[in-house]
């Protein structure tokens, strides 16, 4: 989340005057994240997250975001719900772009996660997997092997800029994932696919929510566990955490059981995984829009979890015995 498009006052009232949610009493910029522009709306009714999404999001998939966090919220699923207008739409437009407003969810995401928040992740991704399979929309995953090398195009000829040697580090690990190892034929589905620790909210260690599904798409369910790994069971100096990742892995394998393929291949799908967010944070880090108020995010920090998965051989070295999951 952050603020790429500002609204004026009267053209926000303007707009709500078009929702049953009161009058505005306040709102603010959430400077979070990178994809879209965010707002915490207080109306005389409560709290509100107003959501402009930008350019980088096509208006064609966002039925499809939408759709599934009512899916999803239908199945037991604790996730933002999109409020229709008094003309029915989830969908409307402001200050130039596609608008929508969800309600609010209690609770904080949290900076220094435990293995006790971690297994609340792992038991609620294995839940949405699941509460997935009959969703009736599907989106293909832009941002997967096929999308990383013109990634890196965009920001190749920079990417000495921020360490000596990114190109040829990055271009060797591209060469390799595309080179036919990347796994198939593992169980598909919808998947978050962008379950950081500031798109999960808690109260306490008990998760409350879990939001932000501007990335979700149908790919590998083992990429969506892959990613969290990154995400979450790696400390700040970037050394991985073991006691984590059990913790994540078992609650995950509790709800939905990894098979012995998607546990064989979940090493390569983390290194893809850490690819991915590498690329697209260097190129976001090289292209700030002047005057966003946004927080570029580091890319380095993938280039050490990227070479830490480079170097793990069996599910051993994320903390679970080699032949399954086990409490």
């Amino acid at each position: 989340m952050a603020v790429y498009t500002d609204v004026a006052a009267d053209e926000l009232a303007e707009f709500l005057s078009h929702y049953d949610i009161g009058e505005l009493l306040s709102y603010k910029g959430i400077a979070e994240g990178v994809e879209n522009s965010n707002f915490l709306l207080h109306t005389t009714a409560g709290y509100f997250i107003l959501t402009l999404y930008e350019k980088r999001v096509a208006r064609g998939d966002l039925p499809f975001f939408l759709g599934l966090m009512t899916h999803l919220a239908s199945h037991g699923i604790n996730c933002p719900q999109p409020l229709k207008n008094k003309s029915g739409e989830a969908l409307s437009a402001l200050a130039g772009r596609p608008a929508a407003i969800i309600n609010f969810l209690e609770g904080v995401w949290p900076r220094k996660p435990s293995a006790a928040h971690c297994a609340g992740v792992g038991q609620a991704l294995a839940k949405m997997h699941l509460a997935g399979r009959d969703f009736s929309m599907s989106r293909a995953n832009a941002l997967s092997v096929s999308g990383w090398r013109p990634l890196f195009e965009q920001a190749a000829a920079r990417a000495d800029e921020v360490q000596h040697g990114l190109r040829a580090f990055i271009e060797a690990e591209l060469d390799y994932l595309e080179s036919g190892v990347w796994p198939k034929d593992l169980p598909q589905g919808v998947i978050h696919a962008d379950l950081f620790p500031d798109n999960v909210f808690f109260i306490g260690e008990q998760l409350s929510g879990i939001i932000d599904f501007t990335f979700a798409c149908n790919d590998t369910l083992a990429y969506d566990v892959a990613i969290c790994l990154n995400a979450w069971c790696f400390e700040a100096d970037c050394s991985f955490n073991v006691t984590k990742a059990r913790a994540f892995l078992n609650a995950y394998g509790r709800e939905r059981q990894l098979s012995d393929a998607e546990q064989h291949a979940l090493p390569l799908l983390a290194r893809g995984a850490a690819l991915r967010f590498l690329l697209t944070r260097l190129v976001d880090f090289l292209n700030v829009p002047p005057g966003a108020l946004v927080r570029p995010k580091d890319p380095l920090e993938y280039v050490r979890k990227l070479r830490f998965q480079q170097n793990v051989a069996s599910m051993r070295d994320y903390g679970v015995a080699a032949s399954g999951l086990v409490a």
